[in-house]
């Protein structure tokens, strides 16, 4: 049993209201934490299941209707090839125009054919040609796919081309707008009724979602309505269980919980297109990808509350309940009790929170939240782009995918590791700003077909420095923000990157039919601003997770008020001290030896 003297040191770091920036101050919350593990068995088998696979489930899930919905080379189909011996390249020049694609190049017509029955042409020799290539039309008996690399999607399936082109572009565009009513709704409702509890709602929303969505193809409203509902809650699946993981883990894993999550998605995204690859049909390839998302239920009962989310709303002895799962698992006896947990903490008052509004309540956290909300708006829009601008690219459609998808595993590498070592903010900036200059060559060479090559190899080296970006920023967000605001801090950053990027398909849209370049010319603009605005943000490595709205406006004001740090200086790791501070006498001795006996090596994340 803890003496009532080392209780008061705990408390005491709760009492300095005073200090420069809260970031630099001891954590009070990680004292109890330590007594429970906060680096044992549990945190393995939370951040394996609930992190990593639910990630690599969900990736699928999420990322599965872009390839579903792509739509390969098609024409007009002409009957009467049947009654000659033309070759199907013979038959199109014969009996479709050509226009100029985004390239500028000559290629024949997707929706038009010439005007004229073909069936009853009998002497092939002497009929005039240039006569009957003097009047178009559309498609007047429906349209033939390349099969190359698709048996059935559903666009070839329903007929969504042509006239119907914008079918596919208007199911992404609804699914960024329900990701920002679900990312503004479950954002803040994981900050209000917890972070477990969003997650049931998540996993149950999008897997019905998308498998009902697979059953309602042939009505395009009801499946505009469930491909919606699958986006819903897509954001906060992803988010509830990382933000649970990292409230129960030590500072320095934070990095590592989200290499998880980064990992369990590249994976997903780096599976599903060979999959597809194999199974040549939409369909079987939809169940496939889907169901696992479900599954993930059957292991619901060990998913828990977050107990520095309950600490924060004073439910105290729901944090002990919490306290205790945990420390079972890990090997531990956690025999504080709800008075004691009450003592440490009775100085917390809830605060008042007014959701989105309240990240603006203070200029700092206010300029904070601004910057964040341009970088997640910036690496969607890109990363979407390049998702959906790969699948329409020359070449093999699934390697495309699999080439974009798996640079993501070694960025997040390199993410972590510069993250750890010159810290998130110079990652992030670099990050951006390397890909604006790539951008520049890509703009340049993209309209000479001969190097499609060079382009996709750019165009994956992008989506490389986006996934660094990516992992940086997530990291910035969970770390910027108050443990009572944290997921609502997190909706916010999605809120915005799903509203800016509902542009995304009309940017794919505009550079596969109007000019390949187009869209590289806006990512390169956003990447230049991201960079600017990525290094006016607060350093967050080797800093305290913030638990109070006071904690997160005085956020990073010592970085800024320092003349003697320059504004480029890198971070440095605080001095390591032996034991803990608000440690004392024997009773500091003792619970260092135990702390070295229970946080063993083999439990380790």
């Amino acid at each position: 049993m803890k003496s009532a003297n080392s209780y008061d040191n705990i408390k005491c770091n709760i009492q300095q209201e005073q200090y420069t920036d809260p970031g630099e101050c001891d954590d009070p919350f990680q004292i109890v934490m330590e007594k429970a593990g906060n680096h044992g068995r549990f945190q393995l088998i939370y951040n394996l299941v609930f992190v990593s696979a639910l990630a690599m489930a969900g990736a699928m899930m999420y990322m599965n209707i872009i390839l579903a919905l792509n739509i390969p080379e098609h024409w007009c189909t002409v009957p009467g090839r049947e009654k000659t011996n033309f070759t199907l390249a013979e038959w199109r020049r014969l009996t479709l125009p050509t226009h100029k694609d985004n390239r500028d190049t000559e290629t024949y017509s997707s929706c038009e054919m010439f005007d004229a029955n073909f069936t009853e042409i009998d002497d092939w020799q002497n009929w005039n040609l240039t006569s009957a290539q003097t009047k178009v039309t559309g498609c007047q008996y429906g349209w033939s796919y390349d099969q190359t690399w698709y048996e059935k999607t559903i666009p070839t399936q329903e007929n969504w081309v042509c006239a119907k082109d914008l079918f596919v572009t208007n199911v992404f565009v609804v699914a960024r707008i329900t990701e920002v009513v679900g990312s503004f709704l479950l954002g803040q409702m994981g900050d209000i009724f917890g972070r477990r509890f969003v997650y049931y709602i998540s996993v149950v929303f999008c897997s019905i979602g998308r498998l009902a969505s697979i059953m309602t193809t042939s009505s395009y409203i009801w499946f505009l309505i469930f491909s919606g509902l699958a986006a819903l809650a897509i954001n906060s699946l992803f988010q509830s269980p990382q933000i649970i993981g990292m409230e129960i883990s030590r500072e320095q894993d934070r990095s590592t919980i989200a290499i998880y999550q980064s990992f369990g998605w590249s994976i997903g995204t780096t599976v599903m297109p060979l999959l597809f690859w194999w199974l040549r049909d939409w369909q079987p390839f939809m169940w496939c990808t889907t169901i696992p998302t479900a599954l993930i239920l059957l292991f619901s009962k060990y998913v828990i509350e977050s107990p520095r989310w309950l600490i924060s709303k004073q439910r105290f002895a729901d944090a002990i309940i919490q306290f205790r799962k945990i420390a079972k698992i890990n090997g531990r006896s956690f025999t504080m009790s709800e008075k004691e947990l009450i003592q440490i903490f009775s100085t917390a008052q809830i605060e008042a929170t007014y959701g989105i509004a309240s990240l603006f309540s203070g200029w700092r956290l206010a300029r904070n939240t601004i910057i964040m909300g341009f970088s997640w708006c910036v690496v969607a829009v890109s990363y979407f782009t390049l998702v959906l601008f790969s699948s329409r690219m020359a070449g093999n459609p699934f390697l495309n995918f699999l080439l974009q998808s798996i640079v993501e595993i070694p960025a997040y590498m390199l993410g972590k590791y510069l993250g750890d070592t010159y810290g998130r903010r110079f990652t992030n900036c670099i990050s951006f700003f390397i890909s604006f200059l790539t951008c520049i060559p890509v703009i340049i060479l993209a309209t000479d077909v001969q190097y499609e090559h060079v382009i996709m190899g750019l165009a994956a080296f992008i989506k490389f420095l986006n996934a660094v970006t990516f992992f940086t920023a997530s990291l910035q967000g969970m770390e910027i923000y108050p443990t009572c605001m944290r997921q609502t801090g997190i909706a916010l950053g999605t809120i915005l990157a799903n509203a800016i990027g509902i542009v995304a398909p009309y940017l794919v849209y505009l550079g596969t039919t109007v000019d390949i370049r187009s869209p590289y010319y806006i990512l390169g603009t956003l990447f230049l601003l991201g960079a600017i605005g990525a290094a006016f943000l607060p350093e967050t490595l080797h800093k305290k997770l913030p638990d109070t709205m006071e904690e997160a406006r005085q956020f990073g004001k010592q970085e800024a008020s320092n003349t003697k740090l320059k504004f480029f200086s890198l971070p440095k790791a605080p001095l390591k001290v032996k034991g803990e501070s608000q440690r004392v006498g024997a009773d500091a001795a003792r619970d260092d030896a135990a702390a070295k006996k229970l946080n063993q090596t083999k439990y380790a994340p």
